[in-house]
C-alpha cells in the first residue's frame, strides 16, 4: 500500500473515529418531538414500527451468532412482524439469550447510541449503524424484507456520506430517540395481545417454556430494560457534554 492510500485511510479513520460538536439544544428538542410524532399516533406507528422490527430481528440474529448458533435467515413482513431462524440446540443458554434479545435489542441499541452521542461520536454512530444494516441485509430471505433493508440502509449511507455535520447530528438524534421511545411500545402491545388470547407463541412464551419461568416475569424484564434504557439514554441525549 503506497503512502497516498495510507494517508487516505488514516484521514478516513480520523474522520470516522473523531468527535463532533454537540448540536444546539433546539435540535435535540426538535428530534425528540419528531420521534414522538412517529411513535405515538397509531397510523404513523404502523409504518415506523418496521424500523423497530429491523432492530428486533437483528438482535435475535446477532445474539444467535454470538452464542454459537448458525443463523440461516431473517424475514421481515409488511405487518411489521418478523422471523429469525437459527440452527443449534433447541434449549440451553444460547437459545435463551437468542429468544430474549428481540424485545431488548431496540432500547439497548438506543442506549448505546445515546452513549456515542454523549461522547460526540456522531459519525462513528452512523457508520456502525450502516455496517450493521448492510450485514443484516445479507441474511434477509424475503422480498419485502430486502426492500425494507435497502431503503433503510440506503438512507443511512446517504446521510453518512453526503450530508453535512448538522444534518448528520439531527439524523443521529432522531434515530436514537426513536429507538429509545419506540423500544418501549412493542412489549406493551404484545402483552395486550396476549391478554386478548393472541400471540401464544411470543418470545415471552418461548422463554417461559425454555426456562420454566412465567411469561409475566419475562415481560417484566422487557419493560425494565426498555424503560431504564429510555431514562438513561434520554438523560444522556438531553445533557451530553452540554454546558450548564
Amino acid at each position: 500500500m503506497d503512502s497516498t492510500a495510507t494517508a487516505s485511510l488514516a484521514s478516513l479513520w480520523d474522520e470516522v473515529s473523531g468527535t463532533q460538536p454537540d448540536p444546539d439544544l433546539w435540535v435535540v428538542i426538535a428530534t425528540l418531538v419528531a420521534a414522538l410524532a412517529v411513535v405515538i399516533p397509531h397510523g404513523l406507528w404502523r409504518v415506523s414500527r418496521n424500523a423497530i422490527t429491523i432492530a428486533h430481528e437483528g438482535g435475535h440474529g446477532l445474539v444467535a451468532l454470538l452464542s454459537g448458533r448458525t443463523l440461516t435467515g431473517i424475514r421481515l413482513h409488511s405487518d411489521t412482524s418478523g422471523l429469525t431462524v437459527s440452527r443449534g440446540k433447541p434449549y440451553g443458554i444460547g437459545m435463551i439469550l437468542t429468544a430474549a434479545s428481540g424485545y431488548t435489542a431496540p432500547p439497548l441499541l438506543g442506549l448505546g447510541g445515546a452513549a456515542l452521542l454523549g461522547a460526540g461520536r456522531i459519525t462513528l454512530l452512523l457508520w456502525l449503524a450502516t455496517a450493521l444494516l448492510l450485514a443484516m441485509l445479507v441474511m434477509i430471505r424475503n422480498a419485502y424484507g430486502a426492500l425494507t433493508m435497502i431503503v433503510t440502509g440506503g438512507l443511512f449511507v446517504l446521510v453518512s456520506w453526503l450530508a453535512g455535520p448538522q444534518v448528520q447530528a439531527a439524523f443521529a438524534y432522531v434515530v436514537v430517540w426513536f429507538l429509545l421511545i419506540g423500544g418501549v411500545r412493542p412489549a406493551f402491545e404484545l402483552q395486550a395481545k396476549r391478554a386478548r388470547g393472541g400471540a401464544g407463541d411470543s418470545d415471552a412464551d418461548q422463554l417461559s417454556r425454555l426456562t420454566h419461568v412465567p411469561a409475566a416475569l419475562w415481560f417484566f424484564l422487557f419493560h425494565a430494560v426498555s424503560l431504564c434504557s429510555l431514562i438513561g439514554g434520554g438523560a444522556g441525549c438531553w445533557t451530553c457534554d452540554r454546558p450548564a
